[in-house]
């Protein structure tokens, strides 16, 4: 008997011990708590009132410190379980009742919060933060009103306007700002309908619905990678949810091949490219700014694999989904390579037409134009007979081909000969320009090296090419054939 009463004892003790260092534990968090929070580290202040709540579930005080720091936070659905909390164990904290009022009223739970407010006035009749959210109560809930019915007889910027106004009061209001993002999105106006959808999946933690139709709209945007990303979120907290699932898959889908084709445009593998953006148009046959994503891709992949037509008519796709001065400088350049230097110098123009200080469309208005003026007279890639992407090989080919053509010892005396003496000669010419990488790329910029009038000429001698001649018969143009 008395060991079972000694054994009562030493439990006795220990216990008072456990509860001493408890308690002593709760202090030193509700200490470290308000330490933190006076030096605005706010997650570690929360960490520590959620310690010590959990040592000690019945102190009000406590409840409320840590629903402060909730709405320093921004979280108010927790802080509302607090302060739910708190007038639970002390009804008559009036503080809490007060500040849970606000948290209504800016929720727009106007009934809930009227009365708080007339409850905290009941004690206090002359507290002016009570008599303040009551005086707003009133407006408010007419324009609520106002802007239902606005939305449903379809004036939106009426109902964009009346909502601006509530949200000065009301800025927790996840569902107004739900209506205003429908009316942005009724006018058309997406990035707004997004900045007020994101607000709601800030304010709602678990607002599947919010993040679904946060990412539809990036995604009706072209935003692509970041609807995948918001789509994503929904998942996390609804892995089967009916609407996000199938729109993560589609959305999933489309960002591969979208990625793919940039990736290969980048590589410079331009029918990867093409293939990829390809599969973007048939799988998204709808929603414009994810086509002209694609459009934009096979206008500048088609230009890269020099097919200039092509490129031309998907920049002319992109161009009626998007009216964007970075596009019309990619048509620009299909055009250059096709040799269409007026639509080439119209679409630089209008280019800068969107944004003058577009330092590339500058820059092409003037090389555009000055390759126009070369078109009027000596083309060396024309006489040559090759495209200007040909390599060097391509150019040696075909200027050895034109040079046994137009040799002039292929022609009688008279007119036929004079002609053949200068198509040789230009023939020579475009062959010394173009495998000389330095002359080659003065004239891709419009400018003749071996113009005499340009101040640039290098010495070219058009007879360094025949200089094997040989003059038998008194012949001035017997030409001993000889290719470098």
């Amino acid at each position: 008997m008395f060991q079972y009463w000694l054994i009562l004892v030493v439990l006795e003790r220990s216990l008072d011990a456990a509860l001493s260092v408890s308690q002593a534990e709760i202090d030193r968090h509700l200490e470290l708590g308000r330490e933190f929070l006076a030096r605005g580290q706010l997650q570690d202040a929360l960490s520590h009132y959620h310690a010590a709540v959990e040592g000690d579930p019945n102190n009000y005080l406590t409840y409320y410190k840590r629903g402060t720091v909730y709405l320093a936070l921004g979280k108010a659905k927790f802080a509302l379980f607090d302060l739910d909390k708190v007038l639970e164990l002390k009804p008559d904290f009036h503080a809490a009742r007060l500040q849970r009022g606000n948290v209504l009223l800016k929720q727009a739970e106007l009934d809930a919060a009227e009365v708080d407010f007339h409850n905290v006035l009941a004690f206090d009749p002359s507290n002016e933060d009570a008599l303040n959210g009551l005086y707003k109560l009133s407006p408010v809930r007419e324009d609520i009103q106002l802007a239902e019915v606005l939305s449903q007889s379809g004036d939106y910027p009426a109902v964009i306007q009346l909502i601006n106004r509530i949200i000065e009061v009301c800025p927790w209001a996840s569902h107004l700002r739900e209506l205003r993002a429908e009316s942005h999105a009724a006018l058309g106006d997406y990035m707004n309908a997004v900045s007020d959808i994101r607000s709601t999946t800030k304010l709602l933690a678990d607002n599947t619905q919010g993040y679904f139709k946060l990412s539809s709209l990036l995604y009706r945007l072209g935003q692509v990678d970041e609807s995948l990303k918001e789509i994503r979120e929904c998942l996390k907290l609804d892995p089967e949810h009916k609407q996000c699932f199938p729109h993560y898959k589609k959305v999933k889908k489309i960002a591969k091949f979208i990625n793919d084709a940039e990736t290969s445009e980048e590589a410079k593998d331009y029918e990867s490219c093409i293939d990829g953006s390809k599969r973007v148009l048939k799988n998204e046959p709808h929603v414009q700014n994810v086509r002209f994503l694609a459009a934009q891709l096979l206008c500048r992949c088609h230009l890269g694999n020099n097919d200039p037509a092509k490129a031309i008519e998907n920049c002319h796709d992109a161009l009626e989904i998007q009216r964007e001065p970075g596009l019309f400088c990619d048509r620009a350049e299909a055009y250059i390579a096709a040799e269409q230097y007026d639509d080439a110098i119209r679409d630089f123009k209008e280019a800068l037409e969107i944004d003058p200080n577009l330092q590339r469309a500058k820059d092409g208005v003037q090389r555009a134009q000055r390759l126009q003026k070369q078109s009027e007279s000596r083309d060396y890639y024309k006489i040559l007979s090759v495209p200007r992407t040909a390599s060097k090989k391509e150019i040696v080919k075909a200027y050895r081909k034109a040079a046994q053509k137009w040799h002039p010892d292929n022609f009688q005396e008279g007119e036929e000969k004079k002609r053949a003496e200068k198509k040789f000669i230009d023939i020579a010419a475009a062959k010394e320009v173009l495998t000389d990488p330095e002359k080659r790329a003065k004239f891709d910029q419009g400018e003749d090296p071996l113009d005499p009038e340009s101040g640039r000429q290098q010495g070219f001698n058009p007879f360094h090419e025949f200089s094997h001649f040989a003059r038998p018969h008194g012949s001035p143009f017997q030409f001993k054939f000889h290719f470098p």
